[in-house]
């Protein structure tokens, strides 16, 4: 299973905006969000209703920099599954090339019931 996500990098999405660095240019913490949403997307239309996912693991290099205003577009591939766990290769592409790369986890709950327990 595949996925893939494209956005423009705005100032909303810097590191200056995060507060995770002082330069205007794709703040870490926004390309992993984005990582997720991808992988969150490719599984979510295949999950029973009242099933979702949430992500709990994140293994993320950000090796290249990318300006505001240049679109990054994310891929996501499942590569394992294991119970309710799944895994993902994911990584992240500007229109110069290769911006990051990883693995992301995510782990497949009942909402209602994920819910309840956070009331306890």
């Amino acid at each position: 299973m595949r996925g893939s996500y494209t956005e423009t990098v705005t100032a909303e999405k810097t590191a200056r905006h995060y507060g995770s660095g002082m330069v205007e240019v794709l703040a870490t913490p926004a390309m992993i969000a984005a990582m997720e949403k991808t992988c969150m997307e490719s599984v979510s239309p295949y999950l029973p209703e009242g099933m979702q996912t949430v992500g709990t693991y994140v293994q993320v290099s950000h090796i290249k920099a990318t300006r505001i205003g240049l679109d990054v577009a994310y891929h996501a591939v499942l590569t394992q599954i294991n119970g309710n766990e799944l895994t993902f290769e994911v990584n992240a592409n500007d229109t110069v090339g290769e911006i990051g790369s990883g693995i992301h986890k995510r782990f497949i709950i009942n909402v209602e019931k994920f819910l309840k327990k956070l009331e306890q």
